[in-house]
């Protein structure tokens, strides 16, 4: 579950970036995300447990995921093929699709109230559009080998996007905590604040460390090095950056899964 989580976030992160990505970049890069996008969603419904489809919410999710994957690939095959406003409106339906089934996702998943699954859902959004700014920002930065020609102002616009996505996931988390210690009452079962603080522990510290602070001060640091114009300096941190993130979101699913807690 938990690697069927991070790969359809990570796909769905993708096709929500690539909105935001000039159309400079050129018809293979977008051709490259998108098929990346593509093979990490097959990825995903390989590791995909029976569990994951149970209940309403889960056939919601798995029926939209199909979708996501279906409008991806066709956007695949038709990049540079088709008219722009078309091309915008099959972009459209893929994040779309890839919107309902982190709603969905979320529902299925959340272990409370209606405040929960509220903070699971915002995880879940925030998490797919951090690890997508993450690995497009650090494909973008690569692309300048392909295309020396192109503005540097593409990736220090996707740069910012990338530090924006951190400081909603920040919150997000901070506030998913917050909640989990503030509601917690005699005879619900451990208390989160308990589980931080236990040997378990350590895996929530590690995605704090590893997940949020890295890739606050990394992104922060690309964003300089973006600005001087290096951006081959700014790509080799990005690299550094998508590793931080991917250990952190991969370390949050986990969490979800053994506390119920979306951080």
């Amino acid at each position: 579950m938990v690697l069927f989580l991070f790969l359809s976030h990570l796909a769905i992160g993708i096709a929500f970036t690539l909105v935001l990505v000039s159309r400079e970049a050129g018809v293979k890069f977008f051709r490259f995300n998108v098929g990346t996008a593509a093979l990490l969603m097959v990825a995903a419904f390989a590791f995909r447990p029976p569990e994951a489809s149970a209940g309403t919410a889960g056939r919601i999710a798995f029926g939209a995921l199909i979708a996501f994957e279906a409008v991806v690939v066709f956007h695949w095959l038709t990049v540079g093929r088709i008219l722009t406003s078309v091309r915008s409106y099959i972009a459209g339906l893929s994040v779309a699709a890839g919107a309902v089934a982190l709603w969905a996702q979320a529902i299925a998943l959340a272990k409370g109230g209606p405040a929960v699954e509220l903070i699971t859902i915002l995880s879940f959004f925030s998490s797919a559009f951090l690890l997508g700014t993450a690995c497009t920002a650090m494909i973008l930065g690569h692309w300048y080998l392909v295309i020396p020609s192109m503005q540097v102002s593409h990736l220090q616009s996707i740069v910012k996007v990338h530090m924006a996505s951190m400081v909603i996931r920040i919150v997000v988390v901070g506030a998913a905590v917050f909640f989990a210690i503030a509601t917690w009452e005699p005879g619900l079962g451990p208390s989160f604040s308990r589980y931080i603080f236990s040997i378990n522990g350590i895996f929530f510290w590690q995605r704090i460390l590893f997940g949020l602070l890295g890739p606050a001060v990394l992104s922060y640091l690309t964003w300089e090095t973006a600005k001087i114009r290096s951006t081959q300096s700014a790509t080799g941190i990005l690299y550094v950056d998508f590793f931080t993130v991917v250990v952190g979101e991969v370390l949050a699913k986990y969490l979800l899964l053994a506390t119920g807690v979306a951080v």
